[in-house]
């Protein structure tokens, strides 16, 4: 018996309990100090926009090296006159510096001295060939007149056999000449090639530009020596055309798939923060690097500097543009994520759609991607309005649905009557002593991401600067 009134009782206490956390819920949701906070629905042009940091780069670079080793002996002049220094001007075949050409000279004044060795050898074999040629004749006149008397009283046989041997040594004396003016002009071209390669050496002691451009970067100095051996080492940097410059942009990985070629690019530097400039898209490069696990892609964007303004390697901002919504009614991200408590929602909607909100979402609290709901005051209550969502720039987002129209005023939050009724109060929001907003509860988001846009857009994070509208009431 003890036991079942003891049952009983705490039933009882259990019920009261229950029934006094619903009438605290009802009370603190129609909390008479709190008043909704609203915005109205706007009208406009939407951007959406990817933000990435990136340098502003010439748009061709040429590295400038020296192909002989020696120590700087001069700098050239540019187009003015002046010695080859940083941001010098210079054309093509404009002398940048010259190396110690002494060894290189020597060099190639000691092959001139063996090609002339070389053409007189030359010489001398082509003279020798008609010599052996007349020492062929009369050997070859000599021995027909012996094979006419033949070995006899009047020719001794030591002697007929002397023509034979000179006649046939003069006729193989004849070729070897022919042989000896073949080799002495192989020597010859031999010793002109090398003539010609120790020349081009030496020529390489006088540094000059490739191309026409402007001196980016100077790496020597006057007397300094360069060594060249397994690498070229690197003297000067030559910006080929600085009226053409590029920005190279390192892109997350989650957003280079909403980049394409001519996309319009704007972005701005530090060295000049009150201007725009304007540019597009090049191309993605494919070798993605990863820092600290994340993945970004270079996006070479161009733009114009004919003016001369951007200088090179100067941190860009840029913003590309993703996406563009022209004349579309847009609202604060805010205003998609704020969900009110039960008591809040009209009495007639609170269990429409299975869930508290009335817009079917249950217990997740978060819309389908795509789609949400804007909750519109009705007297002390508010009702959802059901709506397809759109372009996000991450502060509005784009939305359509029956029953929304420009100028309608929604929730974004809740603040307290005091906060509403100060004139000097809205907005502010610096002051520690000020009463502090208080938005409407949110259940668990679901693993389908907010209610912001399309995959990928997700809406700005929650707090007061959502529904910093001027309208806000």
């Amino acid at each position: 018996m003890r036991r079942a009134v003891r049952f009983l009782i705490l039933g009882v206490l259990g019920l009261a309990v229950l029934a006094g956390a619903a009438l605290w819920w009802e009370r603190d949701a129609r909390d008479p100090r709190l008043t909704f906070r609203t915005v109205p629905v706007t009208r406009g042009d939407l951007v959406a926009v990817i933000n990435a940091t990136g340098t502003v780069e010439p748009e061709e670079v040429v590295d400038i090296g020296a192909q002989v080793s020696g120590f700087i002996q001069s700098f050239g002049t540019d187009k003015n006159g002046k010695p080859i220094d940083y941001g010098s001007v210079v054309g093509v075949g404009t002398v940048l510096a010259k190396i110690d050409p002494t060894l290189y000279a020597a060099t190639v004044e000691a092959d001139k001295a063996q090609l002339k060795q070389a053409q007189a050898n030359l010489a001398s074999a082509i003279a020798n060939v008609p010599q052996m040629k007349a020492k062929l004749a009369e050997a070859a006149a000599d021995w027909a007149r012996a094979q006419k008397l033949g070995p006899s009283e009047a020719l001794a046989p030591t002697t007929f056999d002397q023509y034979k041997a000179t006649y046939e040594v003069a006729a193989a004396n004849v070729p070897m000449a022919e042989a000896a003016v073949d080799q002495a002009r192989a020597t010859v071209a031999q010793d002109q090639a090398m003539l010609a390669k120790d020349q081009k050496t030496l020529d390489y002691c006088i540094i000059t530009s490739p191309v026409e451009g402007v001196i980016v970067d100077r790496r020597v100095n006057i007397g300094q020596t360069v060594v060249s051996s397994m690498s070229t080492p690197s003297l000067f940097l030559i910006a080929k055309d600085l009226k053409r410059i590029q920005v190279w942009a390192s892109v997350n990985e989650a957003d280079v798939g909403r980049i394409h070629p001519g996309q319009p690019v704007t972005f701005t530097v530090d060295a000049f923060p009150d201007r725009v400039f304007h540019g597009q898209v090049g191309k993605i490069r494919l070798n993605a690097t990863m820092t600290q696990n994340v993945v970004t892609y270079t996006v070479e964007v161009n733009t114009d500097n004919s003016d001369g303004t951007l200088l090179p390697y100067l941190t860009a901002n840029a913003r590309f543009e993703a996406g563009r919504r022209h004349n579309v009614l847009q609202v604060p991200n805010a205003a998609l994520r704020w969900t009110p408590a039960p008591g809040q929602i009209a009495p007639e909607l609170r269990h429409r759609g299975g869930g508290p909100t009335g817009a079917g979402s249950g217990e997740s609290g978060s819309p389908p991607t795509g789609h949400g709901t804007l909750w519109v005051e009705q007297g002390p209550f508010v009702r959802p309005v059901e709506v397809a969502t759109g372009l996000t720039d991450g502060v509005q987002t784009e939305v359509n649905g029956p029953g929304l129209a420009e100028g309608q005023r929604i929730v974004v939050g809740e603040m307290t009557a005091e906060l509403a009724s100060a004139p000097a109060a809205t907005g502010s929001g610096t002051s520690p002593f000020l009463p502090q907003l208080r938005f409407g509860r949110r259940p668990q988001a679901s693993p389908g991401g907010g209610p912001g846009g399309p995959p990928g857009t997700a809406p700005g994070p929650a707090g007061p600067a959502g529904g910093a509208s001027p309208g806000a009431r």
